[in-house]
Parts: C-alpha cells; structure tokens; sequence
C-alpha cells in the first residue's frame, strides 16, 4: 500500500482499514443515530489467525481487502482494533441481513484461502463474533462492546465453531 498523508489520520497504515479512533467516533455517532430512527445495528468483531512465523509483508493487507469486498454497502465500516482483531459496523440492518453478510465474509475468506494458498500453501483460520442491538436510551453503546468482546473470547475457546451471532436485548 502506498502511504498517504491525506489518510493518515484515521486509517491504519499496514492493512488500509479504519483505525480504532475513527472506528469508535463513526459508531458512536451511528449509535445516537439510530436511536433517533429506532434502526438496529450490528457490531462484528474478526479475528484472523495468522501464524507470526508467516513472512508475508502485505498478507494482511490482502485478507482485510477480501473483507471489504464482502461488506457491499457503501455504510459498513472496517476497522483494526489491535495487531489481531477487526471491528466491523454494520448500520441499519436486521438479523437476516447480518446472516447473510457474516455468510458473504465467510465466502471471500475462503476464497482468499483457496487463491493465497495455492501460492504460499497456508490457510488462515479466523473467528468472527456478531452482536445485533436496537439502540435505546436505556441500553449503553459499552455493553454491545462488552458482548461481543466475551463472544469473540467464547469464540477463541470453541475450536469447532467458527462464527456467531446474537441479538443484544
């Protein structure tokens, strides 16, 4: 990715994402906002598992583009929290349309495996955790944070599962 100070402020520069401090600004903002339009949101959280034996300069930036290509509404925001996990902000969706995005992810991650591994014979296993929530003025924007943070954590835990979604009441 060719680094450019025009960007610089709110995006990572390793992968191109959103960085954490936009991320939250933009959700928050979303968060009042929906409450006003009585619209649900959902909040994903992905892990990707990369080995850090893995010597692939811009693998990361690879894998979220993938991601990206999967969230095909101009609204949705990606974001890196930390060296491994993603924030993800889906905006005025149900429970069906959060279904079929974590299934659209869940596609371009495989076919991400499928093209990187034919070359670099390695295949990245993720978890990706999915918190839908009406936003009140009695609910607090933290604890859809906190969800889905002991989701992904749950997530971690399961090696048999590799994605999941709850509605926040």
């Amino acid at each position: 990715m060719i680094y450019s100070f025009r960007n610089s402020g709110f995006r990572d520069p390793e992968t191109g994402v959103y960085n954490q401090t936009y991320f939250m600004e933009v959700f928050n903002r979303e968060w009042h906002r929906h409450i006003r339009e009585q619209q649900s949101l959902a909040l994903l959280y992905l892990c990707p598992h990369i080995h850090e034996t893995v010597k692939q300069p811009h693998l990361l930036e690879f894998f979220t583009k993938q991601v990206q290509e999967a969230l095909l509404r101009a609204t949705d925001l990606i974001a890196r929290l930390d060296h491994n996990h993603f924030a993800l902000g889906l905006f005025n969706i149900d429970e069906e349309g959060t279904e079929v995005v974590l299934k659209r992810i869940a596609h371009h991650i495989q076919e991400f495996n499928q093209e990187f591994g034919k070359n670099h014979k390695l295949k990245i296993d993720y978890k990706l955790a999915a918190c839908l929530c009406l936003p009140t003025q009695e609910k607090r924007i933290e604890s859809l944070f906190n969800n889905v943070s002991k989701l992904s954590l749950e997530l971690e835990r399961n090696q048999q599962q590799s994605q999941v979604l709850v509605k926040l009441q």
